[in-house]
């Protein structure tokens, strides 16, 4: 089989990226359980038929839906990070205020929780306990950011830090308990914590 030319790679990309923002703008408007895989399709000018090749049904676009929204998330969570360089109390405070603040008024991440709580959402999953989306993409960014400003750190003890702040981050955005200024103290407290303030020296 002949690999596909890089027009008619564009080309889907194109009708891929087309999908994931019409079933966005409808998860939005109506909530992702009354998204219609047909009025998708229509929204984005193809047959519903390409739509099923692309992602296999609506599991498939959920995630691409999904990866889309935690991609652009880690993307702003990166730049802050790095924007205190390796002040690991600040830059860590700064990123987890982004991320509950940002999920505050995403009003897709709205939708999709004000839909999970109490009806069986296929999108809340991939916001909030899918591993291999969430914690792999942004304990990615956590460890880059580490290696290149905290380089004295123990690699194990980043990857425990990183998994812990995005578990509790991700918690206190599904059921916030105290203000986003509040909670990006504590957690930034715990990070700092765990990657062992023996081995750097946090700036104040």
């Amino acid at each position: 089989m002949s690999a596909e030319s890089p027009s008619r790679m564009n080309s889907r990309a194109r009708i891929r990226e087309a999908l994931v923002d019409a079933a966005r703008e409808s998860a939005v408007t109506h909530g992702w359980d009354r998204v219609r895989m047909a009025d998708v399709a229509r929204a984005a000018g193809v047959s519903r038929q390409t739509l099923y090749n692309e992602f296999d049904g609506r599991a498939g676009l959920a995630e691409a839906l999904a990866v889309r929204e935690i991609r652009t998330f880690v993307t702003g969570v990166d730049r802050r990070l790095n924007a205190h360089g390796g002040d690991a109390r600040a830059a860590a405070r700064a990123a987890i205020r982004f991320a509950l603040a940002e999920a505050d008024r995403n009003p897709l991440v709205r939708a999709i929780l004000t839909d999970g709580r109490g009806s069986a959402d296929e999108l809340l999953p991939f916001l909030t306990t899918r591993v291999d989306i969430v914690l792999d993409t942004a304990g990615d960014v956590i460890r880059g950011w580490a290696a290149a400003h905290l380089p004295g750190v123990a690699p194990a003890a980043v990857d425990v830090a990183a998994d812990a702040i995005v578990r509790l981050t991700v918690s206190h955005i599904v059921l916030p308990r105290r203000p986003a200024a509040d909670a990006a103290d504590m957690l930034a407290e715990v990070f700092v914590r765990l990657l062992d303030t023996e081995a750097i020296r946090v700036k104040h």
